[in-house]
């Protein structure tokens, strides 16, 4: 299971670099979103993929009895995937503000962009 995982982070990687690697600024963000569940993905595997096996303690034991997933990494992604969302959601309308301005998301063409009017408008 963490072989088939580990070859989908792999492709969302890839996945990323080429998005990220386009002119158009829409193209990136969704790279960086990519890569950004691909290193989730990444920090999920690490703590074990035990799905019969619940990361809980059972009352009275100081430590589980048989090997079980990792509660850390868990904890991690959840606060990486609300992060992530609201970087997306933010960075999501600095792009259609800039696309507002000047009319494109191509970043060679945007420093050659005039305004089309004042920001305050």
């Amino acid at each position: 299971m963490e072989l088939l995982v580990a070859i989908m982070v792999g492709v969302l990687v890839a996945a990323s670099v080429h998005l990220m690697l386009a002119r158009n600024v829409l193209r990136f963000l969704f790279g960086l979103i990519l890569i950004s569940n691909a290193a989730n993905l990444t920090i999920f595997v690490s703590g074990r993929l035990t799905p019969e096996a619940p990361p809980l303690i059972h009352e009275g034991t100081d430590a589980p009895l048989q090997t079980v997933a990792n509660a850390l990494p868990q904890a991690l992604v959840l606060t990486a995937i609300v992060i992530g969302f609201g970087l997306f959601a933010f960075a999501l309308a600095l792009v259609y503000r800039t696309y507002q301005n000047l009319g494109t998301l191509n970043s060679d063409e945007m420093r050659l962009a005039e305004p089309k009017g004042e920001v305050g408008k």
